[in-house]
């Protein structure tokens, strides 16, 4: 395949070279649906999993209708997270660099100098990459124009739900011409999304790419007792069995994140940090110290599972299960991309039980081991005692089916029919040993 595949969407010329210098090879599901929509000038929400080429799916359309000549913004990118942000403004960037005429764009995000940003608008960017917030802050300080743009993209929409920030691009849209076209993006379109959807987009075009698979065929997903252990004590036994590229130790909440880093520190392992209550300076520190791979090891919070892309992630372990289980979807799909593998474990209590059940029926097969004396053993299934009950229920009912009442009860009927049934069980346990 080559990138010869593209050309089947009309790009101008620049656009194909760029993407061909890129390496991008043939368009994903997700780039098939959404770019002849987005290029026949309609709204569309793109929904599909982290990974597939979401990015790509919108930039392209808008590269294509921005025209160099006219010095005012074409094209707004909201991004719910500035690491995020950041990683689209560079990618936008790249794929422009291959254009004749200067298309130029800016990036505005949180934890930057306001009013140097609004000096950088003396003169309007053609596209404008950013976080909501600060996006929000220039328009309203009238340093930016965003009346004159005839694209909105809203990447991420859920998380930016999740992180109170969809009013803030209501604000924005609301500043934007009538006829705006909106591409949304996003892995889920919960219930409290979509007003925001009925009041900016009418009739919408609806791109849903189904995974074929609820993770990537090469992750490993190893499940780990934590049983009477402290769970970092499990966190070090895990990390003393594996050499990873990268590491990625996965809680639910802030101070978790910070308690766990700060306890796997005490014990000699050194390890960053990621999550939301970072200042500006030390995420921006964090991430370069991350991409210079100063780190083996990160304990992050579902932030990380979204909206930033670290590269080189060959294990994630799970600290504890995320209450939305789509999040254990996200936090391995950090791991075994563009073809490489990966190993996701999971420490469990029997607390997990539900939420493993759940896991396994969209499709997750778990191994079930532990790190001993310097050796990963296999242990027995976890659910075998509750196996092992419903056969023995199986096989009372089978025999107890077999077994007939007679039709004149005598006293001892009940103890009779109950060594038959014993007899009944016996001979299909050792049928069930003979075919094992």
């Amino acid at each position: 395949m080559s990138s010869q595949q593209f050309k089947i969407f009309e790009l101008k010329p620049f656009i194909n070279k760029a993407i061909e210098k890129a390496g991008y090879k043939e368009p994903t599901e997700i780039q098939q649906l959404i770019i002849p929509i987005a290029l026949n000038g309609d709204s569309a929400i793109g929904q599909s999993q982290t990974g597939t080429g979401k990015t790509l799916a919108y930039l392209l359309p808008i590269l294509e209708s921005i025209n160099p000549n006219k010095d005012e913004v074409q094209a707004v990118i909201t991004a719910p997270t500035r690491e995020l942000a950041q990683q689209i403004f560079t990618e936008a960037m790249k794929l422009a660099e291959f254009s004749e005429e200067e298309i130029t764009g800016k990036l505005f995000i949180g934890g930057t100098d306001k009013q140097r940003s609004i000096e950088k608008l003396k003169k309007q960017p053609h596209l404008v990459v950013g976080t909501p917030g600060r996006i929000k802050d220039l328009v309203n300080e009238q340093a930016l124009n965003v009346f004159s743009a005839n694209m909105l993209v809203v990447d991420e929409a859920d998380l930016m739900l999740d992180m109170g920030f969809i009013h803030d691009v209501d604000q924005i849209a609301g500043r934007m011409p009538k006829d705006l076209q909106i591409l949304v993006f996003s892995a889920t379109i919960p219930e409290k999304l979509k007003p925001f959807l009925n009041k900016y987009m009418e009739n919408p075009e609806y791109a849903n790419v189904q995974p074929k698979q609820a993770t990537a065929a090469n992750i490993e997903h190893i499940l780990i007792p934590k049983r009477s252990r402290e769970k970092v004590a499990v966190v070090e036994t895990i990390l003393s069995g594996i050499n990873p590229y990268l590491a990625i130790i996965f809680t639910n909440t802030k101070v978790k994140a910070d308690e766990v880093a700060a306890a796997l520190s005490k014990r000699g392992i050194k390890v960053g940090r990621l999550h939301g209550g970072l200042t500006p300076r030390e995420r921006t520190k964090e991430m370069k110290a991350i991409r210079n791979l100063e780190y083996q090891y990160i304990v992050a919070t579902d932030l990380a599972a979204r909206g930033i892309d670290i590269d080189g992630v060959s294990h994630i372990i799970n600290y504890e299960l995320p209450q939305d289980l789509d999040f254990y979807i996200h936090r391995v799909g950090r791991t075994a991309r563009a073809g490489l593998t990966g190993v996701a474990f999971t420490i469990y209590e029997v607390s997990d039980e539900d939420a493993l059940n759940r896991l396994e029926s969209r499709g997750i097969e778990f191994l079930h081991q532990d790190y001993r004396l310097g050796e990963w053993i296999t242990l027995p299934a976890r659910n075998k005692r509750k196996n092992r009950k419903k056969q023995e229920d199986e096989m009372d009912q089978k025999a107890k089916s077999k077994v007939r009442k007679p039709k004149k009860v005598k006293p001892g009927y009940k103890k009779k029919m109950k060594y038959e049934m014993e007899q009944i069980k016996k001979r299909e346990r050792r049928v069930s040993k003979r075919n094992k």
